[in-house]
Formats: structure tokens, sequence, C-alpha cells
């Protein structure tokens, strides 16, 4: 099996993304016999599926905390931040702090 460890390696968000959509649409149109023109997922995919949804959720997050630290390099409140992702500002500074302990943690150097 593919880990998400793997995969992350491997791909881009952009191609992870392809990947899993790829593998989402022919498993949609799969379970509609009159419009499928594919077989089902056979477990591999649908493990890779899986796995790909992980490094889609992970890359995304890694751009998120980037996009944060680059509005408030811009200047933008934690309150502005807190709109932008729809959440409050607390909410906001607690997840990005969150994520820089976790990131230190691991022994990322950050440059914030």
């Amino acid at each position: 099996m593919t880990s998400p460890d793997e995969l992350e390696r491997e791909h881009t968000l952009s191609t992870a993304t392809t990947r899993y959509d790829e593998l989402r649409m022919r498993d949609a149109l799969s379970s509609v016999r009159q419009h499928s023109d594919g077989a089902p997922l056979n477990r591999q995919e649908a493990l890779e599926m899986l796995a790909l949804s992980e490094v889609v959720i992970r890359k995304a997050g890694y751009g998120r905390q980037a996009m944060v630290r680059s509005a408030r390099e811009a200047g933008a409140s934690w309150t502005q931040i807190g709109l932008a992702l729809g959440s409050s500002k607390q909410a906001a500074w607690e997840a990005h702090n969150r994520w820089v302990e976790e990131q230190a943690r691991a022994g990322l150097e950050l440059d914030l």
C-alpha cells in the first residue's frame, strides 16, 4: 500500500488533487450503472484515493499557514485573517500558533 507520506513526496497539491479527482469521479460514475464507462475502483485504487485525500489536506494546510504568514506580513490583523478564514480572530491565531509549535516540535525551521 502507498502511504500519504510516500505520496506527499511524489505529488504537488495540484497533481495530488488531479489524481484524487480522477479516482473520485471514476468511483462515482461506476456506481451509476447507466453512466459507467469504467470499472469500480479496486482495493489499491480506493486506498490510493484515501491516502491522496490526506495528502491534499496536508498540503492545503501548509499553504494556508503560509498565506496566514503572508497576510500578517502585509499588515492584516488577526480579526481580518479570521474573517478571511471564516473563523474568529482567536481561532485563527490559535490555529496558526499551534501549527508553528508543531513545526518546531518536528524540528523544522520557520522563517517567521
